[in-house]
């Protein structure tokens, strides 16, 4: 397999998006690492917790093969790796679906910033969140994916905000067009709503989402990302 690998990297120049190993777009080493990450998927909670954010869920941790898979979707157009990122998450919403009672999913991405899809030529979470809705109707569960909510300006780059800056930064930033609430409301009656993103770090992106599909009456499940960067089993006190 290595000699083959190598092979494959000598003619067209490909490399492992999890760990940069030559040849395969996900090496079998890659692959065996998220189905081992998978045995830690459940709840996640981030430290400090945002007030009144729902229960957030992750298929693992935001480190090694799974970092690699997200990056280069998101940063390097990738996008063969929707398939592999959208198993995840839809992993994470089955998770979260079990804790309440039966009934279709609307799958709720967090929107890009203004610009960013645009730059990057797709939006990652976007399609993330399509393909988990897809893979999750494959096993007989009725969910669709529901790009309800949008980004208003003046949201500036999160890297290197603390949670509080991030709050900050992030709040009023989204909102919910009432056409599109009506289309939804036209297609599913009852539904689960769950947020969806690729990573979890503080928890105030999913908390703004969350607030703004409230501001119209949507009720919020649930939280579901691919990782987590940082693991609670339950929230704390205060």
């Amino acid at each position: 397999m290595l000699i083959s690998d190598a092979a494959v990297d000598l003619l067209l120049g490909g490399r492992c998006a999890g760990c940069a190993r030559p040849g395969r777009l996900v090496c079998a080493g890659c692959v065996a690492e998220l189905a081992a990450g998978l045995a830690t998927a459940g709840p996640v909670w981030p430290d400090p917790v945002p007030p009144g954010l729902v229960q957030p869920w992750a298929a693992t941790a935001y480190d090694g093969a799974v970092r690699g898979l997200l990056l280069g979707h998101k940063e390097r157009r990738l996008l063969a790796l929707r398939g592999p990122l959208a198993g995840l998450l839809a992993v994470a919403v089955a998770a979260a679906a079990q804790e309440a009672a039966p009934g279709p999913l609307v799958l709720v991405p967090v929107p890009s910033r203004r610009g960013s899809a645009r730059a990057r030529g797709h939006d990652p979470t976007r399609r993330i969140t399509a393909g988990a809705a897809a893979l999750l109707r494959r096993t007989g569960i009725d969910a669709v994916a529901g790009p309800l909510l949008r980004s208003r300006p003046g949201v500036v780059d999160q890297a290197g905000l603390d949670a509080a800056a991030r709050a900050a930064n992030l709040a009023g930033s989204m909102h919910c067009p009432t056409g599109l609430v009506r289309r939804l409301a036209a297609r599913r009656t009852q539904a689960r709503v769950v947020v969806c993103d690729d990573v979890l770090t503080t928890g105030a992106t999913a908390r703004e989402a969350q607030r703004a599909l409230e501001a119209v009456g949507i009720e919020v499940h649930a939280v579901a990302a691919v990782a987590a960067t940082r693991r609670r089993s339950v929230p704390q006190a205060g």
